[in-house]
């Protein structure tokens, strides 16, 4: 599938959606409807905005982008060359402009917004919208398979060139800049030494020297798509307690891969983590932090938890992160209509086999340095 054929079918769900909900356009200015779109355009300065400086207008007709004179050469020259997106461009100190140029692409058509534009009437965008986003296209999958590969090579070889003694923030920059080499961008970056391990699920990266045990986790971005990754590490032999939480935190893993099949709820994937957590020993572990869920064009597009009714679709992404005190795992996987597959296998990293009700697979050990 070339990228003119994923756009084709994208824009069918966009009129399909338009058709349902009684609209003549939408207007997509958050990154991960400007991205799924376009199949990676990027419509942002800052990486820590939701909603970018410039917003695709798409309709029965086609797309256009309305963008600021200070964005318009880029995304012409760039993001847009070679197709039939036209850029549309107002300056970006007169609002009177922004809203002349806005009233000419849509006119006075029903339109639906993901995030508000100033002097724009527009209905808030219907939450349905970001389910066009989750089954992906084949030509998606074969893009999320390199990212994956990519972001998993980039934190294991972080992992690989730690030493004794320097900072969390020493590591964190290191794997930030092997992610940007492979032009990722991440959205989640975390390290933690030793204590803060076991103390913190969410450890931002401090000055704390590493002196034995070290977790690196990231969600990293390229062309739109996501990819979640969690690795382990100790300098020295693994402490055997820390193994055996390891093992028991995989089980926990592999029933969460087990359950995510097409049509199973995500409630129904969170009771079969619920059980595996119990019959490791550690049936509390699951309250103390979430335990991932549907990923794709945000780090979690739907958060698994009791009784979630959203239902898993074939060719749609999840990244679960099931996490024992002291230790957790994290990739991400695709609910294939045969099962769940990871991604991007670890890369010559060690593995823990791991096994739940006839169901197995190996998943990352703790590295020992």
């Amino acid at each position: 599938m070339d990228f003119a054929e994923e756009r084709r079918i994208k824009h069918e769900r966009v009129a399909e959606f338009l058709d349902r909900h009684r609209l003549e356009g939408v207007l997509l200015a958050r990154r991960c409807n400007f991205s799924w779109y376009t199949g990676g355009a990027r419509n942002y300065v800052s990486t820590g905005d939701d909603a970018g400086n410039s917003t695709l207008l798409v309709t029965h007709q086609g797309a256009a982008v309305l963008a600021t004179n200070i964005e318009a050469t880029r995304l012409r020259e760039e993001d847009f060359v070679g197709t039939d997106v036209e850029v549309m461009e107002y300056f970006y100190a007169d609002a009177a402009d922004r809203t002349r140029v806005f009233e000419a692409a849509a006119g006075w058509r029903r339109v639906a917004a993901d995030a508000a534009v100033p002097g724009v009437p527009a209905a808030p965008l219907p939450a349905e919208f970001n389910r066009l986003r989750w089954a992906l296209l084949p030509s998606e999958v074969r893009r999320y398979r390199d990212l994956c590969t990519d972001v998993v090579g980039a934190v294991e070889a972080a992992a690989r060139s730690a030493e004794p003694g320097e900072t969390e923030h020493a590591l964190a920059g290191r794997l930030a800049g092997l992610l940007s080499r492979a032009a990722c961008v991440p959205w989640v970056l975390l390290v933690a030494a030793d204590e803060r391990v076991a103390r913190h699920r969410h450890p931002l990266p401090t000055s704390r020297r590493i002196e034995r045990t070290f977790m690196l986790v990231t969600c990293a971005e390229r062309g739109g798509l996501i990819a979640a990754c969690s690795r382990l590490a100790c300098f020295g032999r693994v402490p055997p307690d820390l193994e055996a939480r390891h093992r028991a935190v995989c089980t926990v893993d592999a029933a969460l891969q087990s359950a995510t099949r097409p049509g199973a709820t995500l409630g129904t994937i969170f009771a079969e983590a619920q059980a595996a957590y119990a019959a490791v020993g550690y049936a509390d572990e699951w309250r103390r932090h979430h335990q991932g869920g549907s990923i794709g064009y945000l780090p979690r597009e739907v958060r698994a938890g009791p009784d979630s009714p959203e239902a898993a679709l074939e060719n749609q992404a999840f990244a679960w992160n099931p996490s024992i005190t002291g230790t957790k795992v994290e990739d991400t996987t695709l609910c294939a209509a045969g099962g769940a597959a990871v991604l991007a296998a670890p890369t010559g990293w060690p593995t823990v086999r791991a096994e739940w009700t006839g169901f197995s697979m190996d998943r990352p050990a703790l590295l020992a340095r």
